[in-house]
């Protein structure tokens, strides 16, 4: 797993990444389905399960708005930075589109994929940025030199959007490409705004205290599913403020939450004390697919799981001992790409699978 894969649009920095430094788990751990090596027999929604990549750490994999290429970010070997990349749905024609400077993250193509949006460290330099402090514990680094960039789809013409001080990253955009949805740390705290494709009008969405991220937008653009935890207790608050002023955040818990998209009718989705992230709405606007560890808090077993947005009808999806998360649907809902820990040939690899949805 990714050392820093979760944190970001699910810098998805972090959770991922000190998972999957141990030995892979055994493949026949579960039943596989006849004839389909990649998927379990349990996996009852996925069928034709393909692998998309082959080596490195791959993760937050998503479909352009015509769901003919696939946009995603990716290393390969130690001390090296994630950079954005992309191909078509039979994993061909991969292409760098990043610089290849600094750390980069969370990217999205705008509809017509003539532009992509992602966030970089590049302005601080080409770099990586040093990692964690894990003296403090298992913790993400909040690295303030992240900022937003749209790019035409090439990598040419990178266009910083967001110049304020602090962390700015976990970017997406509504389907009609008119808004982009963020998680910045400008005014003190981890939330999330909105602001137009062009990096105006920017907006704050989320104002309590603790971190607000992840945000996607619904297919209508009227939602947005997002993660968050809010800390409650005063030893809690007190810890999440210390390590913020050194940029720092500690993922113990996140659970799903859905707000319209103008920030109001905030509505928490989960309460099962995981660590629940990557959420993504189905088409159908009616359905959440996210990542958790629910089964077992403390374990580094991430799965996928649906949910009615009422928080009704929780079911598993996947069933591979080990990470599967940063799911998104096709726009006719028909296929689901996500990244997993499954089929690994060296231990610590993480790859972008893709598969035909049965409902």
């Amino acid at each position: 797993m990714r050392t820093n894969a979760l944190m970001a649009c699910v810098v998805l920095i972090g959770l991922a990444g000190a998972l999957v430094r141990l030995p892979a788990p055994a493949q026949n751990a579960q039943s596989k389905q006849p004839g389909a090596s990649l998927a379990l027999l349990e996996e009852k929604h996925l069928r034709n399960v393909r692998q998309l990549t082959f080596g490195g750490e791959n993760a937050e994999a998503y479909f352009s708005a015509d769901d003919r290429q696939i946009i995603f970010q990716m290393h390969e070997g130690e001390g090296k930075c994630d950079q954005i990349y992309t191909m078509d749905l039979q994993g061909r024609n991969k292409r760098m589109v990043s610089t290849g400077g600094g750390k980069t993250t969370c990217a999205y193509f705008f509809p017509g994929r003539k532009k992509i949006l992602y966030a970089s460290t590049r302005a601080a330099g080409s770099e990586c940025p040093p990692p964690p402090d894990y003296s403090r514990g298992y913790v993400w680094k909040l690295y303030d030199t992240f900022d937003i960039y749209t790019a035409n789809a090439n990598g040419s013409r990178a266009k910083r959007l967001t110049l304020t001080p602090g962390y700015d990253a976990e970017a997406t955009i509504s389907r009609d490409g008119r808004k982009i949805v963020f998680t910045s740390q400008r005014d003190g705290d981890l939330d999330i705004y909105s602001m137009d494709a062009d990096g105006k009008n920017v907006k704050r969405l989320t104002n309590e205290l603790g971190y607000d991220g992840g945000p996607f937008f619904s297919a209508d653009g009227k939602k947005i599913v997002y993660r968050a935890h809010h800390p409650k207790d005063a030893a809690e608050v007190a810890e999440y403020k210390e390590l913020l002023k050194t940029g720092l955040l500690r993922p113990r818990r996140f659970e799903v939450f859905v707000m319209d998209a103008d920030g109001s009718n905030k509505r928490q989705i989960t309460n099962n004390g995981g660590a629940n992230f990557a959420p993504f709405f189905h088409p159908d606007g009616k359905r959440i697919i996210f990542a958790s560890n629910m089964e077992d808090p403390r374990s580094r077993n991430f799965d996928l799981y649906m949910i009615n947005v009422d928080g009704t009808g929780l079911e598993r999806i996947t069933y591979f001992p080990d990470f599967d998360a940063f799911p998104m649907f096709t726009s006719d809902g028909k296929k689901l790409i996500w990244a997993s820990n499954r089929n690994q040939k060296q231990s610590g690899e993480t790859n972008i699978f893709i598969a035909d949805w049965v409902n």
